[in-house]
């Protein structure tokens, strides 16, 4: 309807509408001519116009039926008055959504929107007292910090077609009575929660589910039940829906289904956890299964080292595919649909070169209304007419019209070898790969949403089961780049040695960094499953490991900078002695390990200063220490220093802990320690956002951080980490945590008692990769 055409503001503010909410409307020309025709046929039922009551309902179903063809079934009940509350509209269009094949069984549609049942005043007063009598002791307790929604939740339980403003009133009338006006304890706010706070049960439940995503795909994914596709946003019914539902459902007997598709051309990042997580998490939560499918559609981008990576990190994150499948396991079946496309007269070959339809706003195709005999011809021989496509015959929700369906490409295939040199794309392949497993939930990122409709029509124009898509905002996070390209060129110029590097934000890398798998899922879980696009400081994920770690990584000691330290007056000179270390002070039930202790140990440079500023409390002439787990404290007796005046050695006499005066402070130490190699990473960017021209206008290249990375090869640790596999896990007192590398191959010891650590011959050193910025405990 146009927004000036005669009468039509008169005819909405005629019902009720004000005159800006009438002109509103007017912009709306969907709704506009919805409206009109749902008033037109109110009036010729009425025979009068509407007032203002029927009118509001109008509105209503005019602004919110999604199939026009129930309009004149709604509107025929509201103006009859069968259909008079808002919460009895709201079932009626809930009803004809759910009913989408006619005829609708009148009978039926009156029982479930309550039409002809009245509830009076009496009834309402005597549901609300029955309510606030069963919480009556709480209610006194606490007062009206008490949640009014479950007295109001209760009684609309009893009288389901009751008004919600006046069971409202009811109950405010009543607790008022109770409890008098509210005094100035009652106004007081209550402290906010933080979003990152999950209490016991929510630890609890999660165990019980593999994790916490499981708690919020249960409970706060706004899906449909499988085999209610028909009920989603936007789904397309036919005339065959119903019965393709039906064998569907007698297909996976109602049983929830997922799949994470990734494209096997680059290792998953830190985006793809919650991907992974979310499907994985919505099917468990279901008790559903998932499945892992490769999109292996692009053979000049795909390697196998990719799809084993992925397989590897989906199994590390703790679960276990139903099934691993590849969308070129069904290659026969999508062909053969594109050629039922041809027929249908859905698709066509295009001989446009890839230049010519990139973009939004490519120029229309000559070939489109081509003959379907000629476009079946040609596809037949697509392999020999080098840049032609088959292009379906749809504009998408972004405005981008005539999606590809397949293209040629002459590279072999990592599983069907030389088969096929057509390739479909993903807009062709993905919904029907879907149809094919019987997915009941595509859940997939928001930019995937401009693709929903080409999705649900593809099924349908091929006439098979049409699985529901639901969208969820994408995990980004700031200080770091996870476009595969991007990552290609960070290895190309040497920034960082590869895809597993521990200053990138890939799975791979996080795993060599030390980022336990349940850290990582339970930070998706906390970020939660929104629409909205979500990016997050990366401190946010550090927060998660750090509380991992502290349950699981033992803590054993080691030196960065080592600084001799002789103890003249050792308590048994000819002898080593073995101190009992607790693997968690906090926790001595979980056990102990052994440490040497000898004459000649060695503390952190840092540890010592020959002048102390103000404030310092380690040890200083004149300012004894306790050694940690010993028992002792020690104090200097003399500094030895080199030709460079530097100092190289302390000597200095121990004593007692009980006879000596309290220190200041207490270090940690080693004594017979291993060599190893210790690698401290920082943010690989200087900037939140390194890929913002706004921010980096050079580029992300010239944002990398030259201190990212730091190698000490001298390091000391204690020998109880001797034989440590890689990815283990440490707590280096008063240090931070730190992970064995992967790329271990031998060990560094000390050698006789009093001399400099030295090495044991081995290919190469253990190798520590500090996780970031961990460095305080």
């Amino acid at each position: 309807m146009a927004a000036d055409e005669p009468g039509a503001l008169e005819l909405f503010v005629s019902i009720g509408l004000s005159e800006s909410k009438a002109r509103e409307t007017l912009r709306n020309q969907a709704l506009s001519a919805l409206l009109r025709e749902a008033i037109v046929q109110a009036q010729e039922i009425l025979g009068s116009a509407a007032d203002k009551t029927v009118g509001t309902l109008l509105y209503n179903v005019a602004s919110r039926l999604k199939d026009p063809k129930h309009l004149g079934f709604l509107v025929e009940y509201i103006a009859t008055k069968k259909i008079v509350t808002d919460l009895q509209l709201n079932a009626a269009l809930e009803y004809v959504k759910s009913h989408p094949v006619e005829p609708i069984d009148a009978a039926d549609f009156a029982r479930e929107c309550g039409v002809g049942v009245i509830v009076t005043p009496e009834q309402i007063e005597e549901a609300v007292e029955a309510s606030i009598s069963k919480h009556r002791a709480q209610l006194l307790s606490e007062r009206y910090r008490f949640n009014m929604g479950l007295l109001m939740g209760e009684a609309r339980s009893k009288l389901k077609w009751a008004d919600g403003k006046i069971i409202k009133n009811e109950v405010d009338l009543q607790v008022l009575h109770l409890l008098g006006p509210k005094t100035e304890a009652d106004l007081e706010k209550k402290s906010k929660v933080s979003r990152f706070d999950f209490n016991a049960e929510d630890y609890s439940a999660a165990t019980a589910c593999s994790s916490l995503i499981c708690i919020l795909c249960a409970d706060h994914v706004p899906c449909t039940f499988p085999g209610e596709n028909y009920k989603t946003e936007g789904y397309v019914v036919t005339p065959n829906t119903m019965n393709l539902l039906k064998q569907h459902l007698e297909i996976t007997g109602g049983q929830v289904r997922t799949r994470f598709p990734p494209e096997p051309n680059g290792i998953l990042h830190i985006g793809h956890a919650k991907a992974i997580n979310f499907n994985f998490g919505f099917a468990k939560a279901n008790g559903g299964i998932c499945f892992l499918r490769y999109d292996d559609t692009n053979p000049e981008k795909e390697e196998e080292k990719y799809f084993t990576a992925i397989r590897d990190i989906v199994e590390w994150l703790g679960y276990t595919p139903y099934a691993v499948t590849h969308a070129s396991d069904y290659f026969d079946q999508l062909y053969t649909w594109a050629v039922d496309l041809i027929r249908r007269g859905h698709a066509y070959v295009c001989h446009q070169k890839v230049e010519e339809i990139k973009g939004h706003n490519p120029p229309p195709s000559p070939w489109r209304d081509r003959p379907v005999e000629e476009s079946l011809l040609l596809f037949e021989v697509l392999p020999f007419h080098g840049e032609a496509t088959l292009r379906m015959k749809l504009v998408m929700e972004d405005g981008k019209m005539d999606p590809v369906a397949y293209r040629i490409k002459y590279t072999p295939h990592h599983r069907t070898g030389d088969k096929w040199c057509i390739y479909p794309t993903y807009d062709y392949t993905h919904c029907l790969c879907d149809s094919i497993e019987n997915i009941t939930h595509s859940l997939c990122t928001k930019e995937f949403q401009a693709r929903r409709s080409s999705y649900f029509w593809l099924c349908n124009a091929l006439d098979v089961y049409c699985p529901v898509q639901w969208e969820y905002g994408r995990l980004n996070l700031l200080y770091t780049v996870v476009s595969k390209r991007k990552i290609i060129r960070l290895v190309d110029s040497g920034a960082v040695r590869d895809w597993d590097d521990p200053r990138l934000f890939t799975l791979t890398a996080l795993r060599r960094r030390g980022f336990p798998a349940e850290a990582i899922n339970n930070f998706c879980a906390r970020v939660g499953v929104t629409v909205a696009q979500c990016t997050m400081e990366p401190h946010m994920l550090e927060a998660c490991v750090r509380e991992v770690l502290n349950e699981q990584a033992p803590r054993v000691m080691a030196v960065l900078e080592p600084l001799c330290v002789t103890i003249v007056n050792f308590p048994a000179p000819h002898k080593i002695l073995e101190i009992d270390v607790p693997n968690f002070p906090a926790d001595e039930t979980k056990g102990f390990h052994k440490v040497p202790f000898q004459p000649t140990i060695y503390i952190e440079q840092s540890d010592f200063r020959e002048v102390p500023e103000k404030g310092y409390k380690r040890l200083a002439p004149g300012q004894p220490v306790g050694l940690r787990h010993t028992g002792y404290v020690i104090a200097i007796q003399s500094i030895i220093k080199d030709t460079n005046g530097r100092v190289k050695e302390l000597e200095v006499t121990c004593t007692k802990s009980e006879a000596a005066e309290k220190p200041k402070a207490f270090i940690h130490w080693v004594s017979n320690p291993l060599v190893c190699e210790v690698r401290q990473y920082e943010r690989l960017f200087l900037h939140k956002n390194p890929e913002d021209p706004a921010e980096v206008p050079q580029g992300f290249l010239s944002d990398v951080n030259p201190n990212s990375l730091s190698v000490i090869e001298e390091a000391l640790v204690d020998r109880s980490v001797c034989g440590a596999k890689p990815f283990t896990k440490f707590q280096f007192e008063r240090l931070g945590y730190f992970s064995v590398d992967p790329d271990s191959t031998g060990a560094k010891v000390s050698s006789q008692k009093g001399q400099k650590p030295g090495r044991v011959p081995s290919p190469s050193p253990v190798q520590m990769a500090r996780k970031g910025k961990f460095s305080c405990t």
